[in-house]
Formats: C-alpha cells, structure tokens, sequence
C-alpha cells in the first residue's frame, strides 16, 4: 500500500480574510504548507504582514460599532445560521483537517459536531448577556452594572487542532459584541480562513471577523497594535511570554490557555481495562498532541505491573498509517520540527536510562518514512523528576511511575510548573473527590474522559495559563462590567 498525496480539492483558495474579501497579494510573503503524512509540500499560502495585519484591525474597529449594537437576537440567529451551515459542510470542513496537520479523517469528523455546539451553545448567550443592581449605601442610590463587549479580541491559534480551538475563542468572544482578528498558524492556515468564509456566508458583516495567517513577527505586530483591546492566544509557555512583552506596550489585556504535563493517577481499586484504554487514547488522538493529555501515568504499587502491559497491549493494537483511511487511528505529528524534538526526548530518554522503554521509541519507516511517523512510546519506572516526567512533550508518548499511598500521588501529580488538566481512576467515591480537591489544576476528570462540552469553564493555573472559555465564565472572559450609580 501507498501513502496517498494530500486532496488538495478540499483546500480553499489560499489567502486572507479581511473586511469580507480575500486577499492574496500580501505583504508577509509565502510559506509552502506540507502534508505531515507524507513530507510533501501542497500549495504556497500568502501571510500577512504588518500592512494587513494593520488592515484587519482597522476594519474589525470599523464594524465594531454596528455588530456591539445589534439587538442581541439577530446576533444569536446569526450564530445559529453558523452552526447549521457548519453542520452542512462537515465532511468537507473533516477532510481539510486531515490534510492541513494530518488528523485522521475518523477522529477529524468528530471537529465540525463539536465546533456547530460550541457555537449553538454560546448564541444562547448572546440574548442573556446583563448586568445586575447593586445595593448601595449610606446614601440613597440606584446602583447597577453592564456587562460591555471590549472591542476588538486578537485571537491566536495553535496547529494541533485549529478548527476546535476557532470555536472555543470566536463564539464566546462574538456572542459577547466583540469583533475578533484570528490569528492561526502558518503550519496550519486552511481551516479558520474557511470558518471565517462561512461567518460571512451565514450574514456576519464584512469586519466583524478576519483571519490572517502570519509569518515571524507578525503575532507580535498583532499583540502590540493599539487598536487591540484584548488578546487570547492558545499555545506555548514561550510564546505566551512573547505575547505578554508584546501586549505591555499597551497594556492589554490576555488570556492564555497553555500547555500541561497532566497526571492520570490510577488507584489499585481502578477498573484497570478502562483506565489503561483511556490512558492509551492520548497516544493516537492527534498524535498525542493534545494539551490536556494525561501523559504522566501515576499508578499504585498493587497494580503496577498489570497497567503496564495492559497500556502495552493497548498500544500495540494502534493501526499508524495513511490519515485518510477510515481504519486508521494515529497518523503523523504535524511537522518535521516537531518530529525532531519529539525524538529528542525519547533518544535523551533512552540514553540517560530514565526508563524501561515498553513499546516504541523510533520514527517510522517503510511506507511511513517520508512522514512524520512516530511509534506510539511508553516508558515505564520513570523517576517522577526525569526530563520526560517534567516537560511537554507533546507527542504519542507516555510515561509511568509507581506510587504507594494517596499522599504520594498528590504529591507526585502536583510535581510541576503546569496546572491545565488531571484523571483519577477509583471506585472508591470519597478518595475520587478527596484527591480531585488536592490536585493543583483546572479541570479533573474521574474515571474517564467523557469530553469538553462547551458548558464547562476549561482553562489552567500555574504555567498553563489563566482565564477560561467554556459555559458562562466563557461569556465573562470577553465582557467587562461598567458600573452606573444613580442618586436618589
């Protein structure tokens, strides 16, 4: 069997979104996307530089006015016709995923239901959005709040997953009154250009939405432009810090959602079958590039060995391959770059003996050897401080470690500078909420992964950023009350 090149038929015509027109002739120059499957370029996509980045704050500052005093219903009818229309593009919508960072096309398809929620979810704020009276005193006074749109939200993408990312910023952000300049990737420029063209084609106005790829610098010609009044960015540590330098030149305002080095902590009374299979789904989902990945395995003393090779099992039964075929589960990392450092820990690994490699540890060959393949990789008795136990290394690999006690596990689960997600696996309730209690991080899941409906708020601590999005703390997160006090 072949790789099969990338289906350029689902690309939409590269270029940038602003004011309602693409724009194809640009400033920032030209990068050549590749196809993670198989290291081959598809086509050259125009980026922004900093005239169309200045373009495409000017007009989101231009129809600010009009879309913050749309009456709130046509608002949320609009973001319904989104969701519709979204929900009539799914297969095309999954199938660019596929090609723009090599998500396989069964776990793509599950990226247009969840994005159409997010955005069905969010417009039935946008009618509900309000303010509150407010008891005052000594004086007699009529007090009360608004809750006000900020303006114009810089919203910055990261590659693993750009579509869903789109979805959690953009709708809360536009329910809200907000216009909004997106920011993705330059590895990953496809799929929020075509979200954007069809914001428009469900009748958002021209300004309201624009999405320009970028090149180097232009995130920070982005953060520090004077007519942002609010930034989100989801990605790195280092790339938050460059945004806050960025954002200090006006004093704007962030919100980051970052990465994690989550611990999925399983207890000897755990059903091993079930929490071995959630741990292993991280391996294969995107590659294991995911933020919220339970990549620190922490299982007790009792079950050690039995976890172990049924995390083993479970792995070896992945099927790696061609990310447009139906049967396949895990496909490419999303770049040669990114390839590279992922090997860099596992041969760093392996070198320093900082654990007993179980399964994996190479980058495919054959057929694979043109992408950017990566064995599914487990190391076992891994020290709790070892590199790979600490950083990010967001690729398929997992790690575990042996704990004794409850104490032990809080301990060694909150053994890190990242605080975005944590898994326990018990049966026993009182501990399941105990231990939640005690681990340092903003989203616990017990027993399994049961998703991120767009009802719960979802962000971290520490390192992994501040703020959320998600539910009405997400509404929050783009609004800012105004307070009016009246004398009586």
């Amino acid at each position: 069997m072949t790789m099969k090149d990338a289906n350029l038929d689902v690309l939409p015509k590269p270029g940038l979104l602003i004011n309602g027109e693409r724009i194809t002739r640009t400033s920032g120059g030209q990068i050549e996307h590749i196809y993670p499957a198989t290291g081959k370029p598809t086509v050259r996509v125009p980026l922004a530089g900093n005239k169309e980045i200045d373009q495409a704050v000017q007009a989101a500052r231009a129809a600010f006015p009009e879309w913050r005093a749309m009456p709130a219903d046509e608002r949320r009818n609009l973001m319904f016709r989104f969701s519709q229309l979204l929900t009539e593009k799914a297969e095309s919508i999954s199938q660019m995923i596929t090609v723009e960072n090599g998500t396989p096309i069964s776990i793509a398809r599950n990226s247009p239901t969840h994005i159409a929620d997010v955005f069905a979810y969010n417009a039935g704020w946008a009618d509900k959005i309000g303010g509150h009276v407010v008891d005052v005193w000594p004086a007699p006074a009529l007090d009360y709040t608004l809750e006000e749109p900020y303006g114009v939200v810089a919203v910055i993408l990261p590659w693993n997953a750009p579509a869903v990312q789109f979805s959690m910023i953009a709708a809360p952000a536009l329910a809200a009154g907000n216009c909004i300049v997106v920011k993705p990737s330059s590895v990953t420029p496809f799929t929020a250009v075509r979200l954007g063209e069809l914001l428009l084609e469900a009748g958002f106005p021209p300004g309201v939405v624009n999405v320009i790829p970028t090149g180097s610098g232009g995130g920070e010609a982005l953060c520090s432009h004077p007519g942002i009044d609010k930034i989100h960015l989801t990605g790195s540590v280092a790339t938050a810090r460059a945004v806050m330098t960025a954002a200090a030149k006006n004093v704007t305002p962030v919100g980051f959602e970052l990465g994690g080095k989550s611990a999925n902590i399983i207890f000897n009374d755990a059903n091993l079958q079930d929490a071995a299979q959630s741990a292993v789904m991280w391996l294969m989902l995107i590659s294991g590039q995911v933020c919220i990945k339970g990549s620190r395995i922490l299982v007790q003393s009792g079950v050690y060995d039995q976890v172990i090779e049924q995390c083993r099992a479970f792995t070896e039964d992945i099927s790696v391959g061609d990310p447009a075929l139906e049967t396949t589960m895990m496909g490419p990392v999303v770049s040669a770059s990114q390839c590279t450092q992922i090997m860099g820990f596992i041969e760093r690994a392996k070198q320093t003996k900082s654990g007993r490699l179980v399964t994996g540890g190479q980058h495919l060959g054959g057929e694979l050897a043109e992408g950017y393949f990566i064995a599914p990789t487990i190391f076992a008795d891994v020290d709790a401080n070892a590199e790979i136990a600490c950083e990010e290394v967001f690729g398929p690999m997992l790690t575990i470690t042996r704990f004794d006690t409850e104490q032990e596990a809080i301990r060694i689960a909150n053994n890190t500078e990242f605080g975005l997600a944590g898994y326990i696996h018990t049966n026993d309730l009182k501990r399941a909420h105990r231990v939640a209690k005690a681990m340092n991080t903003g989203n616990i899941w017990i027993n399994e992964f049961v998703g991120m409906p767009a009802s719960i708020p979802f962000g971290g601590i520490k390192k992994s950023g501040f703020g959320r999005v998600g539910g009405i703390e997400g509404i929050r997160e783009f609004t800012r009350p105004k307070n009016v006090m009246v004398s009586m």
